[in-house]
């Protein structure tokens, strides 16, 4: 089953907030999408779910088009929270697993099983509105979930999240995937995108400026991160040939080159110097790729 967006775009007036995108989501795997506000990525996902029609283009899953009949293969966490406050999650959860074809009885399994998972059993019977922010978030999680989506689109999960309970939604997604969901992420946090997708889109005004594999697009960026830890002065390398940026840090220096060619030879160039502690070269991050192609509009 697999998600295809042919020459999608999306006009509101006057202004285009999708131009012209083409990407194949592979099933049962994690695409990531970044890009900045404004990028396209929110307005990307409502077509995608149906909520939106295309202005222009086609969007499929398995080659048929996505819509209400399709609703209860989909699951979808939006990047603004959308629980009733006032209802207790049970009832909530039921609710939203009712609207999407489950049993009642099938459904409290399911959510006495992610309740216990999140650590949370305790909260079946409380009030939307009585429980964190976080909290809040993992019901909202949840009801994205609990009829176990073929598509899942994720908007921003882990914003306003905690370190442990980033870990706790990383592993339910990541564990989601391998039972063979497709999963549409987006995500402010490069790292997050760069541990646990093998695929990727960079939106900017709309238009993908880099997409496909991630190996394949690190390859292709060329430029390498060279850190030095040296006790003695490294400042010379900044203008060294080959070197196109370099950021000074607590224990020396990280270089962007262009190859490992310019990284032996300023190995050559230093050794006799003194004690180095470190060298270390590394794959470009997404934040250096991103950076680079989006500019300094990321925030």
């Amino acid at each position: 089953m697999v998600l295809k967006l042919e020459h999608v775009t999306k006009r509101f007036g006057q202004f285009t907030a999708v131009d012209d995108l083409s990407l194949t989501i592979p099933e049962k795997e994690m695409f990531g999408f970044l890009g900045a506000n404004g990028a396209g990525k929110t307005t990307t996902f409502r077509m995608i779910l149906g909520l939106l029609d295309s202005t222009a283009g086609k969007i499929t899953w398995d080659e048929q088009p996505i819509d209400y009949s399709t609703s209860h293969l989909v699951g979808y966490l939006p990047e603004e929270r959308g629980l009733y406050p006032k209802l207790k999650v049970r009832d909530q959860i039921v609710y939203l697993a009712r609207l999407r074809g489950m049993q009642k009885s099938e459904a409290l399994i399911e959510l006495k099983s992610w309740l216990e998972r999140f650590k949370i059993p305790e909260y079946e019977n409380k009030k939307v509105e009585e429980l964190s922010k976080g909290n809040q978030q993992k019901i909202q999680f949840i009801a994205a979930v609990v009829h176990k989506p073929k598509l899942l689109i994720l908007d921003e999960p882990f914003s306003g999240l905690d370190p442990v309970n980033v870990e706790m939604l990383k592993d339910a997604v990541l564990n989601l995937k391998q039972n063979g969901a497709t999963i549409v992420f987006s995500s402010h946090q490069m790292h997050h995108v760069e541990e646990m997708c093998e695929h990727l889109c960079i939106m900017h005004k709309g238009k993908p400026v880099v997409h496909g594999a991630l190996k394949e697009i690190k390859r292709e960026f060329g430029k390498k991160n060279l850190i030095i830890h040296a006790d003695f002065s490294l400042d010379s390398l900044k203008d060294y040939p080959g070197v196109v940026k370099a950021t000074p840090t607590m224990e020396g220096i990280l270089l962007q080159i262009e190859g490992e060619k310019v990284a032996e030879s300023i190995l050559k160039e230093i050794v006799d110097n003194g004690f180095i502690r470190k060298f270390a070269l590394e794959e470009p991050s997404l934040n250096d790729i991103f950076i680079e192609k989006v500019g300094n509009s990321y925030e």
